[in-house]
């Protein structure tokens, strides 16, 4: 049986903590909205997020050494990660199209997985956040994509492959 909204509210105070009801500002008598941010002062702002995709090691290896099938692998991921936070506000509804001032994505290698870290950099009236998870988002299917036939075990499926921790590193405001 399907509970009501309010059921579904998981009571946090401002530290975080459980307590009192969260505020969602994209949501107003029910309905989703863009928020108002005309009225913010424009400031330098930085986001930075982080996520894994785990592979076999013998595709690990090929990407680090270049021998990937399809190309340089790092290489795609780092060029489809910059057009995707590009086109966050036409991706994901109620973010705002913001200018934005530079785009890094890195690499690096972990035990048994590729971590993708995208810093994004803009001087506007709203964070950047979503901008960096959608870089490492698509950074990281992006190297899925381009390995996938190394991936896949003798039935076709992903024993090894699977993408987690995608998450906010650090936001800064006024840097």
């Amino acid at each position: 049986m399907p509970k009501k909204r309010e059921d579904l509210l998981i009571h946090m105070n401002e530290s975080g903590k459980h307590g009192e009801t969260p505020v969602f500002t994209h949501i107003e008598n029910d309905r989703a909205q863009m928020v108002d941010i005309s009225a913010k002062p424009e400031v330098v702002r930085e986001a930075v997020a982080s996520g894994r995709i785990y592979l076999r090691s013998e595709t690990l290896r090929a990407i680090w050494e270049g021998t990937a099938v399809k190309g340089n692998v790092l290489a795609t991921a780092r060029v489809a990660a910059t057009l995707a936070v590009k086109d966050t506000p036409r991706i994901i509804p109620m973010c705002h199209p913001i200018p934005l001032g530079s785009i890094t994505v890195d690499f690096e290698e972990g035990d048994g997985y590729i971590e993708a870290i995208a810093r994004v950099k803009s001087y506007g009236k709203t964070g950047v956040e979503m901008e960096a998870l959608t870089g490492v988002s698509v950074a990281l299917l992006t190297v899925w994509d381009m390995v996938k036939s190394a991936e896949k075990d003798e039935n076709g499926q992903y024993p090894v492959t699977r993408m987690d921790a995608i998450h906010v590193v650090e936001k800064r405001k006024g840097v």
